[in-house]
């Protein structure tokens, strides 16, 4: 199989490019500068932007199947940096594809789609409607990139779109480092009553579930045309499982809480004063980000299980042993 990755460099996309390799698939990757990691691994690389359609047009010619992994992610930046990677990007990925005639597209959305600040419980795709409005720019980028995917879908183009929650492991370069510089600086609290469960996703179970999806993928399968989550099969209670990171990494656990009521206020506060300053830095508070950390958002992957056989490899106490020994070993996340 010859695949595209886009945003191969990344966290997710990297994992990713290293099980196709694994697995003796030629890889090429789209990126807007090269990875010697990448090279290492033998893999091709296009620079360029996604946004710009010679240069995609350039990365899909003879593929068998795209990995779209690229987005902008974040809780603040500009509105034109989210539509242009997010929408922009996958609208030209979309139309180069059919240009060339590739035939299957994995693309890597996420639960922030359908996440309207309630409480989600072992929610599949079906149940959850997009919300009428968004707390942040990425999701609402990432939803309608996701609605242009899946209506895409067609007999001479199989689509699938898969959310994975809150992606984890050793090489996590943003969700752990930044909890743990947080509570490090002294600027973490629990939002809520710090009871709220939710799904994680190890970075290996992500990646695996999109080779998994690929391989089941055609015009007319069952995962064709649908969105699912994908996720270690169980869920967390958030707090306990940070505050177990923190003891890893020679913190105190985190005590300290503050009502989910304010803690949305500040970060509505916080929000008016960036945009008035026209900030595009992260404000110590959103509301988006309050309401991520106070509310449970768990997901069934059954759906996934059947339509293209989703197995995660790396179970939740194997997963975080291995991100232990590795952070023991020297590749720390902060």
């Amino acid at each position: 199989m010859r695949a595209l990755v886009t945003g191969g460099g990344g966290f997710l996309g990297l994992t990713l490019v290293r099980q196709l390799r694994a697995q003796g698939h030629e890889v090429r990757v789209i990126a807007r500068g090269t990875y010697p990691a990448l090279v290492a691994l033998g893999v091709e690389q296009v620079v360029g932007d996604l946004a710009d359609p010679a240069a995609t047009l350039r990365a899909v010619d003879g593929v068998d199947v795209v990995f779209h992994v690229a987005a902008k992610t974040g809780v603040w930046g500009r509105r034109e940096d989210f539509e242009r990677s997010n929408i922009t990007a996958t609208e030209v990925l979309l139309d180069a594809m059919r240009q060339v005639g590739v035939s299957r597209l994995v693309c890597t959305s996420s639960p922030s789609v359908i996440f309207d600040g309630q409480d989600h419980r072992n929610a599949t795709a079906e149940q959850l409607s997009y919300p009428s409005s968004y707390l942040a720019h990425y999701p609402r980028t990432k939803a309608v990139a996701e609605r242009l995917v899946l209506a895409a879908n067609s007999p001479g183009l199989a689509t699938v779109c898969l959310r994975p929650h809150l992606i984890w492991g050793a090489r996590d370069p943003w969700l752990l480092p930044r909890v743990i510089a947080r509570h490090r600086a002294g600027r973490l609290r629990i939002v809520g009553d710090g009871q709220n469960e939710v799904s994680l996703c190890n970075v290996e179970n992500a990646a695996a579930a999109h080779l998994q999806a690929a391989a089941a993928l055609q015009p007319g399968a069952p995962a064709a045309g649908r969105a699912f989550f994908v996720n270690d099969p169980d869920p967390v209670r958030l707090w306990p499982w940070i505050n177990r990171v923190f003891r890893e990494v020679g913190l105190p656990e985190l005590t300290a809480r503050v009502p989910y009521w304010l803690a949305r206020s500040v970060g509505g506060v916080a929000e008016a004063v960036w945009t008035v300053l026209g900030r595009t830095d992260d404000p110590p508070m959103t509301r988006f980000v309050a309401a991520q950390l106070a509310t449970s958002h768990t997901y069934d992957v059954r759906p996934a299980v059947q339509a293209f056989g989703y197995a995660p490899p790396v179970g939740p106490e194997e997963g975080l042993a291995q991100m232990f020994a590795e952070w023991r070993a020297g590749i720390t996340p902060a």
